[in-house]
């Protein structure tokens, strides 16, 4: 019998370090057959065993055989219950590419290609971009006076935007533009809204999804000729009409329609497209002069030459803003006043050589959407998030060591500590997950990322901006021009909202889309179920079938070992250090953890797992999880090495890997086969839990080094906007703290000798003077100190303003509603 054991355990170890499925399943049924005791006599064992392992070796072994006695009927049996992938969700799955998020989810990445993957960097060009002329707009740049007054950005802002190039950053050098890499774009956008939302959210749009992008990826030559100089050089303004009343995150059921017939173009009769639309929510629309429109294209009368095919599906066309039937130029207000707004038309006629890319592109503007919402999802948003982490640590870090309570820097207290160590974790996570997701957009557009990316850079923009408005107070809830807080808070819902509402990207998108483009034989298998030719189908089926079912087992019994051997045998990176090999093992031990879950969810729940929301969300916060605690790691040896930079690193990356524990944790209590799942739960982590929450300390060291002037704060200094300007909101913090920096000691010292009761006098001359007759301070330090107080004092002051502020404003309003409201 230990010869049979050992026979058994020896084919299993095979199976998995060669990869033969048949061996595989046929060892996994062996043994399991063989364990279920008393079924066998001792003196039956060693035939019958040996007879059924032949047997079943025989049966997955032989391909003829085994689609004979096993795969036809299973073929037959899952064809009739999987649900018909539509065109729309085939196009959106087989859209953009996969990069370290494949061997993520595969459950054994290779990290000695990890170790291969190098930072990005920018270039003297774009370096010198970001110095001059984004510094020189932000300057320009009065966030409070384009939301209270203007509405709008100043005249000045928008010509210096046009003439500098800003719309200009994904355009190709030949037809005028700056061709910038996507991690200067990020760069640029993170800086411009550092300053201003308003600011960044204009410049952004055409550098997203819009005309540009689409032309130069598809457009004719033609097209691109006519209308890419004009983009480039701001004599054009873009705009992307996609979402309507009934289309948002569902974007396949736009209503929109465009039907295929003759008609008058330039005193000729041409074949074109008669449209129909009715869009909103659209940035730019108001002031743009060219229209990217999507719509659903129809042909009843073979015109485009294919007289077997009627509906083509989503198409995109670029329309000039002007042209007849369109109607443009209201106004939405988001909350934060960039220009947007609704795009109708009725009965517009265009030529068919005004679909971006020319008639052959006809039906594949959906492909060309889902790719190019990679840079918006990739680069854009989360350009706005790490801007808000990055002015958030330094603002929330610097008040909380400017504003004293109960005779202490209020930054000092335990329970701010809480909020603000949450502040310096997000802050770190956002600008190294910037760094991975714009090196991945390098090679093409990783469309699963990207939407994490997006996801989860808001989330975190939404989790850290709320800190710091708790940990600010009635210094941040006061509107007004001196507020560092309340405008960016203000402006987190459109975030949140565009590129896809968060809710179903976060459900439907990372893991539903991650699931098919990761996996690999998940969307084989299935496109062999849909085929026409079932002959052929069978064949590929059985291929594909018996290598997923193995790559399963491979990767559930991978788990195991690695669970069982408590992280020991997991891999790292050869130039992994005694800091990063720990984080490195515990990421290859719940990525194979992540491969077995995913692999029990879609063979259990099949094509059910879209409406199982709950269960598909958690399996993506997993693998989204451990792509920041990647991005982490990358960022940190990167990074010149310094105590503060290894305490926020493992804070970082305990957040991400606890995070993805837990939602592992929360997917197997909750899984609709409880039984099955506790054995995947208990085969992952057999000694329960690797991670406990982090801890006190932790969240102590990251409180006060939030407010101390850190290398890691240095570093957030460079990604921004930088202001010491006593006018400006986040100047007035900034000076103040500098200066609090040059008279620490000497503050030190009085305020302790305050607190103790060692001072006489009502006011702060008095005590000072009696601090300098005690020696505790010098006079020199004595005039620092009075200098810092005034400053002090002037940066926790809120505005106030004169009735006429609020009178007309009330004026204003009454005297618009009429007209403008809809």
């Amino acid at each position: 019998m230990f010869l049979i054991t050992l026979l058994t355990l020896l084919v299993a170890f095979a199976a998995v370090m060669f990869f033969n499925p048949g061996l595989l399943i046929g060892s996994a049924i062996f043994t399991a057959v063989w364990l279920s005791t008393g079924l066998m006599t001792p003196a039956m064992v060693h035939p019958v065993t040996l007879v059924l392992l032949a047997g079943v070796l025989a049966v997955l072994n032989v391909p003829q055989l085994r689609r004979a006695l096993l795969t036809k009927s299973l073929y037959k049996t899952i064809s009739g219950v999987m649900p018909q992938m539509s065109q729309t969700e085939s196009e959106a799955l087989e859209a953009g590419t996969t990069w370290w998020d494949a061997d993520l989810f595969q459950g054994k990445p290779d990290w000695d290609k990890f170790a291969t993957i190098t930072m990005p960097t920018l270039t003297k060009k774009e370096q010198a971009f970001l110095d001059n002329e984004v510094e020189e707009l932000c300057d320009m740049l009065d966030e409070w006076d384009i939301h209270h007054h203007r509405k709008d950005l100043p005249p000045e802002a928008w010509q210096y935007l046009k003439d500098k190039g800003f719309f200009s950053l994904i355009i190709p050098e030949e037809y005028g533009g700056k061709h910038f890499s996507p991690y200067a774009q990020s760069r640029v956008m993170s800086k411009i809204a550092s300053r201003s939302i308003t600011g960044a959210v204009t410049a952004m749009v055409p550098n997203s999804l819009g005309p540009g992008e689409l032309l130069a990826k598809y457009g004719t030559e033609e097209q691109k000729k006519r209308w890419l100089p004009g983009l480039a050089k701001g004599t054009e303004i873009p705009c992307f009409g996609l979402t309507g009343p009934e289309v948002g995150s569902d974007a396949g059921s736009i209503p929109d329609l465009g039907i295929v017939c003759k008609g008058q173009h330039e005193g000729k009769e041409v074949i074109g497209i008669r449209l129909n639309f009715a869009k909103r929510w659209i940035t730019l629309a108001p002031v743009a002069t060219v229209i990217g429109l999507a719509f659903k294209l129809r042909d009843p009368d073979g015109l485009l030459g294919d007289a077997e095919t009627q509906d083509y599906g989503i198409t995109c066309a670029l329309i000039p803003a002007d042209h007849d039937g369109v109607e443009i130029g209201r106004r939405h207000y988001p909350g934060a006043p960039f220009m947007n707004g609704p795009i109708n038309g009725k009965d517009v006629f265009i030529p068919v050589d005004w679909i971006i890319g020319g008639p052959d592109m006809a039906g594949k503007g959906w492909r060309m959407l889902i790719e190019c919402l990679g840079a918006g999802r990739g680069v854009s948003l989360p350009a706005l998030a790490t801007a808000s982490g990055e002015v958030g640590y330094r603002m929330t870090g610097a008040f909380g060591k400017i504003r004293r309570q109960f005779k202490t820097e209020v930054g000092k207290f335990e329970g701010v500590q809480e909020a603000t160590s949450q502040i310096a974790i997000l802050g770190y996570t956002l600008e190294a997950m910037r760094h991975l997701v714009t090196k991945s957009l390098e090679s093409g557009t990783p469309s699963v990322i990207t939407a994490m990316a997006k996801y989860h850079a808001t989330e975190m923009m939404r989790t850290l901006i709320n800190h710091g408005m708790d940990v600010a107070g009635g210094r941040a809830i006061q509107l007004g021009p001196r507020n560092f807080m309340a405008l960016p808070y203000q402006s987190v819902p459109i975030a949140i909202t565009v590129e896809g509402a968060n809710i179903l990207t976060r459900s439907l998108m990372i893991f539903g889309q991650g699931s098919m483009r990761c996996h690999p034989y998940l969307f084989d298998v299935i496109q062999t179920l849909q085929t026409d030719d079932k002959a052929k189908g069978l064949v590929d089926f059985d291929r594909l079938f018996f290598a997923l079912a193995g790559n399963s087992l491979s990767r559930t019994m991978r788990a195991f070992v690695l669970g069982l051997s408590g992280n020991r045998l997991a891999n790292a990176p050869e130039t992994a250090d005694e800091f990063t090999k720990e984080w490195y093992q515990r990421i290859d031990r719940m990525s194979a953890a992540l491969a077995s879950a995913a692999d029990l969810a879609l063979g259990i729940l099949g094509g059910d797992l879209k409406r199982r929301e709950l269960l598909s969300a958690r399996l993506g916060d997993v693998h989204s999880q451990l792509f920041m605690a990647c991005s982490v790691l990358k960022y940190y040896e990167n990074q010149p090495a310094s105590d503060a930079e290894k305490v926020h690193a493992r804070a970082s990356l305990h957040h991400a890997l606890y995070s993805a524990q837990e939602a592992l944790f929360d997917f197997y209590d909750n899984f609709t086969v409880p039984g099955i799942a506790g054995v995947f739960k208990r085969l992952a982590f057999p000694y329960g839990r690797i991670l406990r929450k982090p801890d006190d300390n932790q969240l102590r060291a990251l409180g006060d080094l939030i407010m101390e002037d850190n290398p890691v704060r240095q570093a957030f200094g460079q990604f921004i906007h930088n202001s010491l300007e006593q006018d400006d909101a986040f100047g007035r913090v900034e000076s103040t703290y500098q200066t609090l920096l040059t008279v620490e000691d000497a503050w030190g010292r009085y305020n302790k000798a305050e607190s103790r009761g060692k001072l006489a006098g009502d006011d702060i001359d008095a005590r000072l003077a009696s601090a300098v007759s005690q020696d505790i301070i010098t006079q020199d330090e004595a005039g620092r100190i009075r200098e810092y107080d005034k400053q002090r004092y002037d940066s926790l002051l809120t505005d106030a303003f004169e009735k006429s502020f609020f009178v007309k404003d009330e004026e204003e309003k009454a005297e618009s509603a009429a007209s403008d409201a809809s």
